[in-house]
């Protein structure tokens, strides 16, 4: 029998949270980390999820993560920060750093809190959540390691770099656009990869600059920006804001976690918090926020649409399901965690669903 492949998504978070304190990672540290990886495979975004999970480890293993580093706020204004995440997981940095920001932005209205020296910090989504969650509104920004090439050129020169906006909806599902700036985030094209399955057409290009449906071809060249030039020019300004501004790496200078075992990934992230209740009254804003979804949903549909739906929404309704039924994960990838797993005397089939 083989290792099963369906899981328990709090089991599931258990495991991976457990591989972490085992590799050294402190207990909460380790909640967090695995939570946002969970997090993201339950709204369907499998290549931020558990895939993550092995790179992770082995940069701990190499010293290129500080699990331990403590992370502080080096420069503060009454409504700004700038946060010094000493290399530890961007998970850990980001929720940090999410929570300054909604402190700040309750005494001040609003709030932008920069990061530097961070990690890869998994899916926007799971920091606009927590926002929500404290009925305040947060832009989440991030820049990445090279793997998109500026418009007109061949080689990657910039990430692809994330966007996340998160707004309370009072009874209704919480608009959350969380989108990389590219056609497609990397992640999908490496579980691709993993699968032994083609890609679109549109999505990259080889070392060449050729169009590929090959994704260990487009591994090899880049992926190709959202909208073209438009793209482009979104993911420049995120870049100019969480790296340039911050003093984290940008462009060619924020290090790739999977093939620099040198240097520190030196990512920069961005958390804007805005105060909705120095707006209007919470309960207003929410309403009119109900109302808004509401008007957007009766509108008429095109042929063939059943339904129109707003950012987050699909994932909202992912999320419950797959936490009914459990989360798939590939059979290389179980089997890759299974034995890691073993080498630390856990189980990945405990977690089965």
């Amino acid at each position: 029998m083989g290792i099963p492949t369906r899981f328990d998504w709090q089991r599931l978070q258990q495991f991976i949270q457990r591989l972490f304190m085992a590799a050294g990672v402190p207990e909460h540290n380790a909640f967090l980390v695995a939570e946002s990886l969970v997090q993201a495979n339950l709204r369907g975004v499998d290549s931020h999820g558990v895939v993550r999970t092995p790179i992770y480890l082995a940069r701990i293993r190499r010293k290129m993560v500080d699990p331990n580093a403590e992370i502080t706020v080096v420069r503060e204004s009454e409504g700004t920060a700038l946060v010094d995440g000493g290399n530890n997981f961007g998970a850990v940095v980001g929720v940090r750093a999410t929570q300054i920001a909604i402190d700040k932005a309750k005494r001040a209205g609003a709030a932008f809190v920069g990061v530097k020296r961070s990690n890869h910090f998994g899916t926007g989504a799971y920091y606009a959540l927590k926002a929500i969650e404290q009925k305040m509104m947060l832009m989440v920004m991030s820049n990445a390691s090279q793997t998109m090439p500026p418009t007109g050129g061949v080689r990657p020169f910039i990430g692809t770099n994330p966007l996340a906006v998160g707004v309370p909806a009072g009874r209704a599902v919480p608009f959350l656009l969380d989108m990389a700036t590219s056609v497609v985030a990397r992640g999908k094209i490496i579980v691709a990869a993993q699968k032994g399955q083609p890609i679109p057409l549109g999505w990259a290009v080889d070392r060449h600059g050729n169009p590929t449906t090959d994704p260990e071809a487009a591994l090899e060249g880049a992926v190709l920006p959202v909208g073209g030039a438009k793209g482009y020019g979104i993911s420049l300004m995120i870049d100019i804001l969480c790296g340039v501004l911050t003093g984290a790496g940008f462009g060619r200078y924020v290090n790739n976690m999977y093939e620099n075992w040198e240097e520190p990934q030196n990512v920069g992230h961005v958390f804007i918090a805005v105060d909705i209740s120095r707006f209007m009254p919470l309960e207003r804003f929410e309403a009119r926020m109900e109302q808004y979804i509401r008007e957007i949903k009766q509108e008429p549909k095109a042929p063939g649409v059943e339904e129109i739906l707003i950012p987050g929404e699909i994932e909202h309704r992912r999320t419950l399901e797959l936490m009914k039924h459990g989360i798939e994960l590939p059979e290389k990838l179980a089997e890759e965690l299974d034995a890691i797993g073993r080498e630390y005397g856990l189980r990945l089939a405990d977690a089965a669903y």
